[in-house]
């Protein structure tokens, strides 16, 4: 339990140095209404919170047996996601941000065990909201690429 929080505390101090680094961070041109520095200060911040709560906490953290041995399965399902993360870098722009998502959602929800109807529906859900949350709410441009016709 000590070495956990020690790990915690250290990750911490590199939490908070960071965040000193990027808190005067001023980008010479802007194309997002919250600045460069936003991301940066928002993650940091988020670890930042789970970490204090690993210091902080009342009992150690148990490892059960239900946590998946490094074996060759586990390993193909990492080797997968990896490729399906490389493929959705590579359609982003060219397909847009939806069809994308959708394209490489579906597959990795089924390679966790996500059945075929769910897995479409909340894939296709979450990848418009989430288009919808960005580019409309948070004015930061997402690709459409071959839905590019619905635009106005």
């Amino acid at each position: 339990m000590l070495l956990q929080r020690i790990f915690a505390s250290v990750l911490l101090l590199a939490c908070l140095g960071l965040a000193l680094m990027a808190w005067p961070y001023q980008a010479a041109f802007s194309y997002e209404p919250v600045g460069p520095r936003a991301f940066p200060l928002l993650m940091l911040g988020l670890m930042g919170s789970a970490l204090l709560y690993m210091v902080f906490r009342p009992a150690p953290i148990k490892h059960s047996a239900d946590e998946p041995p490094l074996d060759r399965e586990t390993l193909t399902k990492i080797g997968i996601c990896v490729v399906l993360l490389l493929v959705f870098a590579g359609t982003f722009e060219p397909l847009g941000f939806i069809v994308a998502s959708i394209l490489i959602g579906v597959p990795m929800a089924r390679l966790y065990g996500g059945r075929w109807l769910p897995s479409i529906v909340i894939i296709s859900l979450m990848a418009v909201g989430l288009y919808l949350l960005f580019d409309k709410l948070m004015d930061v441009p997402l690709p459409l690429g071959v839905l590019d016709v619905l635009e106005n």
